[in-house]
């Protein structure tokens, strides 16, 4: 008969590689960082391969380990996703929620939120990873997301937040020295700013109330991965750039920049909370996605 496999050592071994230490893993489960280190190694021996390559500084997976971390982390996740909807509402929420997000919507609008929550939830902790780049939920062992976009097709599970809009802008000066466009078509012959992470590879695209459609690829001499970036460039008159609302809000309001093309309308970004497949979530990204689903709805209603 064949023996069951080793489950203990597959879950100890995911929550090393969510947490990236023996260490970390050894205090969260409350095991000895001996026991850690046995499992893992126990693992390694029965599938007659290197699951790391430990340094005193790092710990590296090993092909081998690489392939087996997604099964694993997703076993792991489904032991507490059994157990979470087995306890149901007498399980207090409790753990670390790793969360990906964008780094200007992270500094700007979730940061400031935290305290609040952690306070709601003193059992619960959040390692906030900012960056604008498309992390991979499953791959790098993440709770949750935010992502500011239209969602393509996939196998995550999404919940809109809010809606996102975006806007055409430049400065007065930069204006008054090239000339306003009037029709997207028109972005051809200016100075534009890019946006390395923009879904649709770099594409701008417009619909008026008629129903045309227009893409065009923009081009200019600044292009950065963040678009708060932008900001003293677009400010200097130096060019136009297309930015969300959290981003360019203020300037439009203060004047210090104008939304163009008006009679144009692009398609509708929102901001969504995004987490892996595989049934009911653990508490306590259930209480950080109703948390924000919360708040953010509330913003929309001021």
């Amino acid at each position: 008969m064949a023996k069951l496999p080793d489950f203990e050592a597959l879950a100890i071994f995911a929550k090393v590689v969510e947490l990236r230490s023996f260490a970390a893993a050894a205090s969260e489960l409350a095991l000895s960082k001996a026991t850690v280190s046995k499992a893992v190694s126990r693992l390694e021996e029965r599938l007659g391969t290197r699951l790391f390559n430990r340094t005193s500084r790092r710990l590296a997976l090993t092909d081998a380990g690489q392939k087996l971390s997604e099964r694993a982390g997703r076993l792991l996740a489904d032991g507490e996703a059994a157990e979470n909807e087995a306890l149901a509402q007498s399980v207090v929420p409790r753990g670390l929620v790793r969360l990906a997000v964008p780094m200007t919507f992270g500094v700007r609008e979730l940061a400031p939120l935290l305290p609040e929550f952690l306070q709601a939830y003193p059992e619960v902790s959040v390692d906030l990873h900012l960056s604008d780049a498309i992390v991979d939920l499953i791959g790098e062992g993440f709770d949750a997301g935010l992502r500011i976009a239209r969602l393509p097709d996939s196998s995550l599970i999404a919940r809109r937040l809010c809606p996102m809009p975006r806007y055409t802008v430049a400065a007065p000066s930069y204006l008054k020295k090239y000339g306003r466009p009037t029709h997207p078509m028109h972005l051809a012959e200016h100075r534009c700013f890019g946006y390395a992470y923009l879904s649709g590879g770099g594409v701008w695209h417009y619909t008026n109330a008629s129903g045309e459609q227009v893409s065009v690829r923009p081009d200019g001499q600044l292009r950065v991965n963040n678009g708060e970036a932008v900001m003293p460039a677009l400010l200097a008159g130096l060019g136009i750039a297309d930015l969300p609302e959290f981003i360019v809000g203020d300037a439009i309001a203060s004047g210090e920049v104008e939304v163009i093309l008006k009679g144009w309308t692009q398609p509708e970004a929102a901001v969504h909370l995004v987490t892996p497949p595989g049934g009911p979530r653990p508490a306590r990204v259930e209480v950080l996605a109703d948390f924000l689903a919360s708040h953010f709805a509330r913003g929309q209603k001021k």
